[in-house]
């Protein structure tokens, strides 16, 4: 039998690493971003992010460790690897910095957690709220008026460009899942789908700039206006970003990782509004209480906090062997209403 070939051996594919650096500081979600990384404007946004050097770096975790402490100053705590991305066209202009223009970038993307927002000694990171990315994936307040006023009525009428009527349902179904339209309901873990759906339709900032890069035709339809649909982050950060909100949405229902941005000592209040900041909606009070208090991964300190700006609240603390106990489960989620249709 004739030996298949050899699969023809790439040279110039580089490997980049990301952090997606999560805390919620009081009700605001935030990530830890840079400016002025090399081969991009001064004042765009990016995750932290280098190329991976197998002479100096052991591991692809350490790599990510060392450079977000050089671009950042910030010494990273809890670290789990997100995902690898590596779509043919992502890369540019992450290539300047990771190995030079021409070559195939690679990114492994990092979650890091931690419970409250490190000092930060460089004017070029900055904590932004990862809301400001993605504006409509905030109900804490109902349900965002550009998803009503801007966001719904462009992809239904980008389904209407469809050719064919089976690429307009299909166009409707992704839409209705995506958005929880037409009986579907929200799902809080879809943020990735909801982006890229939008980045296909051209409804942000980064379709058009890189398609134009790619020297293509723009979509169809108005440009989105500055910061209209969330602001726009260097090369696929910003798709990064959302899969790492995702992640951290889905996981808190089955992994206690919650407790990793709580603090030595929280109210059960607190500890509510972190899970609702990350999340995007509102729970019912009470229910929530019930399912912390019955989950073993707190325990009373006996103390009491005066500052809820009320009556005293009890202080709590994580309980280590609860936590050890039950490391495959996660907290309830009990929404206070149906959000979406």
């Amino acid at each position: 039998m004739k030996k298949p070939p050899s699969p023809p051996l790439v040279s110039n594919v580089a490997i980049a690493l990301n952090a997606v650096i999560a805390v919620v500081d009081g009700d605001r979600p935030e990530v830890l971003c840079v400016r002025g990384a090399p081969g991009v404007a001064d004042r765009d946004l990016a995750l932290p992010y280098g190329p991976f050097d197998p002479e100096r770096h052991r591991t692809f975790e350490i790599g990510v460790r060392e450079w977000v402490e050089r671009q950042t100053h910030v010494t990273l705590g809890y670290v789990e690897q997100l995902y690898t991305f590596g779509d043919k066209g992502r890369e540019a202009p992450a290539a300047a910095l990771a190995g030079g223009a021409g070559e195939r970038v690679v990114s492994v993307g990092y979650l890091a957690l931690a419970p409250s927002p490190a000092d930060l000694l460089t004017e070029d990171a900055v904590w932004s709220d990862w809301y400001s990315f993605f504006p409509w994936e905030d109900w804490r307040g109902g349900e965002p008026s550009i998803l009503r006023e801007r966001i719904i009525p462009a992809l239904d009428a980008w389904t209407g460009r469809a050719k064919t009527a089976d690429a307009r349902e299909r166009r409707k179904m992704r839409i209705n899942v995506s958005f929880g339209r037409d009986g579907f309901g929200w799902e809080e873990e879809r943020t990735l789908d909801r982006y890229e759906l939008m980045y296909e339709a051209g409804l942000v900032i980064e379709a058009w700039r890189d398609r134009v890069a790619a020297k293509l035709e723009p979509p169809v339809g108005g440009e989105p206006g500055k910061g209209e649909t969330g602001i726009a982050m260097i090369s696929d950060h910003r798709r990064i970003l959302a899969t790492a909100i995702g992640r951290l949405r889905g996981k808190l229902k089955y992994r206690p990782v919650i407790f990793e941005m709580m603090g030595a000592a929280f109210t059960l209040l607190q500890l509510q509004r972190t899970v609702e900041a990350i999340v995007g909606f509102e729970f019912h009070k009470q229910n929530f209480r019930r399912s912390v208090e019955k989950s073993g991964f707190v325990a009373a300190t006996g103390e009491m906090s005066s500052e809820t700006g009320g009556r005293p609240a009890a202080l709590f603390r994580v309980d280590r062997d609860g936590l050890k106990d039950r490391a495959a489960a996660g907290l309830a989620i009990p929404r206070n209403k149906a959000i979406g249709d």
